[in-house]
């Protein structure tokens, strides 16, 4: 049997699961979005995402690009492979606009400067929810 999202179940707040190396940046996004999203899970690298995921079943995730073990770019691709229908934030220093190209074209929904996450999160996680794409405004062409 298996395990559904209460989300799915007709609970009122989506579940996030957060990936990112860095304890302050989990915790400040935590309290972020905790007032509209219930935080099911952090985990500080690409191999504990992959584990984390099957387990919590999160409406979103929420992934850093550069993180240990494995990078946030290669476990959004295994996780797809499970289950392509996964929607994720990339949330990342990185500005290059390659890598938002290559994180997009993975499945992301959305791609989030760090710099930006208190502007920008919470829309990208709401927009991922319906489906549609985010881009921090800085990189949209």
């Amino acid at each position: 049997m298996a395990v559904r999202s209460p989300l799915r179940e007709g609970a009122k707040r989506p579940r996030v699961l957060l990936a990112d190396d860095h304890q302050v940046v989990l915790e400040y996004v935590s309290k972020l979005l905790e007032p509209q999203f219930d935080v099911v899970g952090t985990v500080n690298d690409g191999q504990s995402l992959l584990a984390a995921a099957e387990k919590f079943q999160p409406d979103v995730m929420i992934v850093d690009i550069s993180m240990p073990v494995l990078n946030g770019l290669e476990a959004v691709r295994r996780l797809n492979k499970k289950d392509p229908k996964q929607k994720v934030v990339f949330l990342t220093i990185h500005e290059d606009r390659t890598l938002v190209d290559k994180a997009l074209a993975l499945g992301g929904l959305g791609y989030v400067l760090k710099t930006r996450a208190h502007t920008d999160l919470t829309e990208a996680v709401q927009e991922a929810l319906e489906g549609r794409c985010y881009v921090s405004p800085p990189l949209r062409r």
